[in-house]
């Protein structure tokens, strides 16, 4: 059954995931992205479909312009905010998966499996919604228990952003800046959840270091 909405809040809902939608395709669309890969890996897309990724909570948006209109699944809350952010994220070719990481988290993993069974590329923010920043939550391993899948990170940092003063320091690149997009080796599938969470956390702090190093050689 559908959520009943407050008239300005259906007002938002036709109008602010428009408009979003736009501003993200217009903004993206001036960066300059550049791909980094550790040696026996290769860029996200390249894997072959179904796959399981992470990511940091602060590199959305640079993450939505790059890899929009590719059916990637992701996780979005069943809140009034989630459904701005679910109706956004599907303009810019997202799949909208409902659930939480939080609250209704089993519901959330259960229709996540489903994206997987469909053969979708599945994206995680590993800090997501609401932090501690770069700790990774144990979703994604939940989702690999699950699935049998291995779990690949990326991160992408702009040479050039607005930081805000939110939990994540969630960055808002700068229009025509030079956007690094870093992926690490893999994580191997492992019945033993506890050492593959500690792998996803390695891999993850690898995303960063090796962004982070690209943009200090640049100094």
């Amino acid at each position: 059954m559908a959520p009943e909405y407050k008239f300005s809040q259906r007002v938002a809902l036709a109008i602010v995931p428009r408009v979003v939608a736009l501003v993200v395709r217009a903004l993206t669309a001036t960066l300059r992205y550049q791909d980094i890969v550790d040696p026996g890996t290769r860029l996200g897309l390249d894997y072959p479909r179904p796959i399981i990724f992470v990511f940091w909570h602060r590199a959305l948006l640079a993450s939505a312009g790059h890899f929009r209109n590719q059916g990637i699944a992701i996780l979005i809350s069943r809140s009034f905010d989630g459904e701005l952010i679910a109706r956004t994220v599907e303009r810019l070719g997202f799949v909208a998966v409902r659930g939480s990481s939080t609250r209704g988290g089993t519901a959330g993993l259960l229709a996540m499996q489903q994206a997987y069974a469909d053969g979708r590329l599945i994206a995680i923010t590993a800090d997501g919604p609401r932090g501690p920043q770069y700790i990774a939550k144990p979703g994604a391993v939940q989702l690999a228990q699950l699935t049998g899948s291995s779990v690949g990170a990326f991160y992408l940092l702009p040479q050039h952003a607005w930081t805000l003063s939110s939990w994540d320091g969630f960055m808002i690149p700068k229009p025509f800046s030079r956007v690094v997009v870093t992926y690490p080796a893999h994580v191997a599938f492992s019945s033993d959840a506890d050492a593959m969470q500690a792998g996803v956390q390695a891999a993850l702090d690898r995303s960063v270091t090796l962004a982070e190093q690209h943009w200090s050689k640049k100094q």
